[in-house]
């Protein structure tokens, strides 16, 4: 019989193992990120696992960032780490269970389907095929890895490009929401498609800012939302700083020195089974103005994609009761402008369930490309 053995030795991973003498009862812990306390994000390989019903606890679940994301949550799996999927998982209120029996010698498991470095490098490769896209760096991270911007538009179109729009996309400020990258990915081979004509008329009116990949030292670290220093890029945008902040710092540069029109941002919500925005209602600057541009982005839309909806999401803040630590209420107060956070589920969709898949990286994907529609329903409304 082949001895059973568990690895995190590789980009993303993340378990304490605390024993796997039983294939019937493997007990595991969940791993804090690297500087901070959070602890949700898990990504691990069983090896000599083929025909063992295995049962395994995550002995500190409920202890965890977010317990109440293991309500009615399924773990992912994938033996060659392209195609992932749904294993039967419980939760008791304190341990999280999953038990799921191996067709193969070598399993993966995780928290939501991986986005790996090297697909980002990839995505950036491919983005840097186009004619249309000026690749820049911005900077680097605490591990010196590259802070990489997407600058986006089609040079030879009629509009000048100082009155184009300046639309901004960034993701994975929190490193193991990997569907935002998912995201982007959908989002960019759309814009990048010659035979699209929305895309082709977007390029022609809009200069897009995009920065896929927010936080790469927390993500190859194998942390859920914070950056190599311990910081929650999120609440980092009011101050933030080259020793503690620099992802932040160089993307907010960037931004004062060329405007912002239209800012998204894309994160996954641990506990609500749906896709939504949340907006900045709350800024000291919010106008009737900025409200009907936020109405009238969710109703394009909604008349673009099922997927998305607008009656389950976060409680709207109080009139100037907002955290300006966020990028969107940050860049929103600060250029006056149309600023959402897209929040998808680590979960499922529920208005749309998939018991083999649950939401996944391909469903983030094609809302990605979705959400090229309501920004070119917007146009004529931005300033």
């Amino acid at each position: 019989m082949t001895r059973l053995t568990l690895s995190t030795a590789f980009d993303a991973g993340s378990i304490e193992l605390v024993s796997l003498e039983d294939h019937r009862d493997i007990q595991l812990r969940l791993r804090p990120d690297n500087a901070s306390e959070f602890a949700q994000w898990f990504h691990f390989r069983l090896q000599g696992a083929a025909g063992l019903p295995l049962t395994m606890r995550f002995l500190n679940a409920g202890q965890s960032a977010y317990p109440e994301g293991w309500v009615d949550y399924r773990a992912v799996a994938s033996y060659d780490r392209q195609h992932w999927f749904r294993v039967p998982t419980s939760y008791d209120g304190q341990v999280m269970t999953i038990q799921f029996t191996p067709m193969a010698q070598s399993v993966y498991f995780a928290y939501f389907e991986p986005y790996h470095y090297e697909r980002h490098l990839d995505l950036i490769g491919f983005a840097t095929e186009s004619d249309l896209v000026e690749v820049e760096h911005l900077g680097l991270t605490l591990d010196g890895r590259d802070m990489t911007l997407l600058k986006i538009t089609d040079p030879e179109a009629e509009l000048p490009i100082e009155q184009r729009r300046k639309v901004w996309l960034i993701a994975r400020q929190h490193p193991g929401e990997t569907m935002a990258e998912w995201f982007v990915e959908g989002f960019l081979e759309r814009l990048l498609d010659g035979d699209d004509s929305l895309s082709r008329s977007l390029l022609g009116r809009c200069v897009f800012y995009v920065v896929p990949h927010m936080n790469p030292d927390g993500a190859v670290r194998g942390n859920l939302r914070t950056n190599a220093a311990g910081a929650n890029l999120n609440r980092e945008w009011q101050n933030p700083s080259a020793e503690r902040s620099p992802e932040v710092l160089w993307v907010r540069n960037k931004m004062e020195e060329v405007g912002v029109d239209l800012f998204l941002d894309a994160h996954g919500d641990e506990s609500i089974p749906y896709n939504f925005v949340a907006g900045c209602e709350g800024n000291p600057g919010y106008t009737d103005r900025l409200y009907a541009l936020e109405e009238a982005f969710k109703a394009a839309w909604l008349a673009t994609t099922p997927d998305f909806q607008t009656e389950q999401g976060y409680e709207r803040d109080e009139a100037g009761q907002a955290n300006m630590t966020l990028a969107t209420n940050w860049v929103g107060q600060r250029f006056d402008c149309l600023a959402y956070t897209i929040e998808m589920p680590f979960k499922d969709n529920a208005a749309f369930p998939d018991l083999e898949y649950g939401w996944n990286g391909e469903r983030s994907r094609k809302l990605g490309a979705s959400v090229l529609q309501p920004i070119y329903a917007m146009l004529p409304r931005l300033r």
